[in-house]
């Protein structure tokens, strides 16, 4: 099983490289948007592997990317949207939404349903990941700025 889910690392990290090549990412930058979506494959097949859900799965990955393309946004001093749109490719449910178009066309209404809100589950799950961790660094770092800012002089607690 080592093996699938090292494929599914080298898989990802080659995708997200794809991708930011396209969006015009060059160097260090390139390399760690890619490793970032390796992190986030990785993370994806391992949840799997122990029997977690498609949802679940999808979850763990989007908040393992989404971590990592902050810690890397903030070394490289670059916006976060640089890591975390190139690593998230390879988790978006594409297949998902090809099998509800196909399903529109050949008549059966009622699986296609079932395969679209399947497909939007695993992007709203997805969204969620990657909001969750955007909302805790954004409260960590203004918490932590004020906390700076603000000093409590010696007399305040002699109240």
């Amino acid at each position: 099983m080592i093996e699938v889910i090292i494929k599914a690392g080298i898989s990802a990290f080659l995708a997200s490289i794809g991708f930011g090549i396209l969006f015009n990412i060059r160097g260090k930058k390139l390399i760690l948007a890619g490793l970032t979506g390796a992190i986030g494959g990785i993370l994806y097949k391992y949840s799997l592997y122990l029997g977690m859900s498609e949802l679940v799965a999808n979850f763990l990955g989007a908040l393992g990317l989404a971590i990592f393309g902050e810690i890397f946004a903030r070394l490289c001093k670059t916006p976060v949207t640089t890591f975390i749109v190139c690593a998230l490719i390879p988790l978006v449910p594409g297949g998902g939404m090809y099998y509800t178009m196909l399903e529109v066309i050949q008549g059966n209404v009622q699986e296609a349903l079932v395969k679209g809100l399947e497909t939007l589950s695993i992007a709203g799950v997805l969204a969620l990941g990657i909001l969750v961790v955007s909302t805790g660094t954004q409260f960590y770092l203004r918490t932590k700025r004020a906390m700076e800012t603000y000093r409590f002089d010696d007399n305040f607690y002699n109240l």
